[in-house]
């Protein structure tokens, strides 16, 4: 009987288990679907649509985040970034503060966090957030280029790389032209958000244009 009985519970204990594993992807997979369409809204410059999507993200799974090969995007930081667009300075801020503790490794966090505190006047501070999220996201784009199979596909101008390279000059620099900064760093966080979205594409008319060329040679 006791054997039954401890059968039957670590039985209920495995279901319990999976309902939960069940539970949580399902809601991972809920917040991810909120963030694409919100990133697509942040690239039309649709900060309000976008900040609804992030926002109920956010709601369904506040540790979610998009993964970018060994990178990951955390849903606060997209939050903190909406509220950028629309001027909010302070809540983006506040927002980005909290991806910076749930995902050390997001380096669009302090990028975005750095950007924030400029603008409302604490540069010092900012000028420190926003080297450290440059110097994350080269660093990360140098070990893709060099390591991963797709390496390639990523920043083959080294577009991205050079603007970066120039930001990270400015803020070593005696004096730092703020204005000129701000939309040189504001310009490297949208390019590399949409790196991704490119490298897929490339990839897709490279798989086409071999499938036609092996069409051809049949």
């Amino acid at each position: 009987m006791k054997k039954d009985y401890e059968k039957c519970k670590s039985l209920t204990f495995g279901i319990c288990m999976l309902q939960f594993a069940i539970f949580f992807s399902g809601c991972a997979y809920q917040a991810g679907s909120r963030i694409q369409p919100g990133r697509y809204a942040l690239f039309r410059g649709d900060a309000k649509a976008a900040l609804a999507h992030f926002q109920r993200a956010a709601e369904i799974d506040p540790d979610s985040a998009m993964r970018v090969g060994p990178m990951k995007e955390g849903v606060w930081t997209y939050v903190g970034r909406a509220h950028y667009a629309s001027g909010d300075y302070k809540a983006a801020a506040k927002a980005l503060e909290q991806a910076r503790s749930r995902h050390p490794d997001d380096y669009m966090a302090p990028l975005y966090l750095g950007l924030s505190l400029s603008r409302q006047g604490d540069r010092s501070r900012g000028a420190k957030e926003i080297q450290t999220g440059l110097t994350g996201l080269g660093d990360w784009l140098d070990y893709i280029n060099r390591y991963d199979l797709d390496g390639s596909y990523w920043d083959p101008g080294g577009y991205i790389r050079s603007e970066i390279k120039d930001s990270l000059d400015t803020i070593q620099g005696k004096e730092i032209n703020w204005p000129q900064l701000i939309a040189s760093v504001e310009k490297v966080g949208i390019d590399f958000e949409r790196e991704p979205d490119e490298v897929l594409r490339q990839k897709r008319r490279d798989r086409r244009d071999s499938s036609k060329g092996d069409d051809r040679g049949r």
